[in-house]
């Protein structure tokens, strides 16, 4: 790997150094009092996060598991919002397993502006499923990224996989 020195840049990023998370309500905090689960591609709603489908997907089945709380810091959340928001990616990652096939997985969140989170005044985590050779020359090239699967057909394959669930747990 090669290096490049460049000084100069540290005034650069020292000058972002205050830079705060936008203030107000948040998109998802706005998309949830909406109430169009469909439309908004909202999955399932739980006691203490929702999970719906990113609308810029890395890949076909990319989901965001997002809690309530409108929080910036992981250290803003509850153990009982960090362990329902593990039980909830431990469920969707079974789910996709069944409607998609995934060879694995990518999970985790970009916290704050700089670690790329676009939307940076409400944590959420991404879950995106990986196939064996699903990186290609497409994003290299051409700066695309080719998303196998319309949206809304993997939402609904994913509602009547956790409706199953529900089913055979009663």
């Amino acid at each position: 790997m090669k290096r490049l020195f460049s000084p100069w840049r540290s005034q650069y990023i020292a000058s972002f150094k205050n830079e705060k998370p936008r203030k107000g309500e948040s998109l998802f905090t706005r998309i949830l009092k909406e109430k169009k689960d469909a439309k908004n591609l909202i999955i399932i709603r739980k006691r203490h996060c929702f999970v719906m489908m990113n609308l810029f997907p890395y890949n076909s089945g990319h989901l965001m598991i997002i809690p309530y709380k409108q929080a910036v810091e992981l250290s803003e959340l509850t153990t009982e919002e960090y362990s329902e928001i593990l039980q909830t990616a431990s469920e969707m990652i079974e789910s996709l397993k069944k409607v998609m096939g995934p060879h694995g997985f990518n999970f985790g969140a970009n916290i704050g502006r700089a670690a790329g989170a676009g939307i940076d005044d409400h944590l959420h985590f991404h879950l995106v499923p990986r196939w064996n050779g699903d990186t290609n020359f497409m994003p290299t090239l051409g700066d695309i990224k080719v998303v196998s699967e319309d949206m809304k057909a993997t939402y609904k394959k994913i509602k009547v996989v956790l409706k199953t669930k529900k089913t055979k747990r009663k």
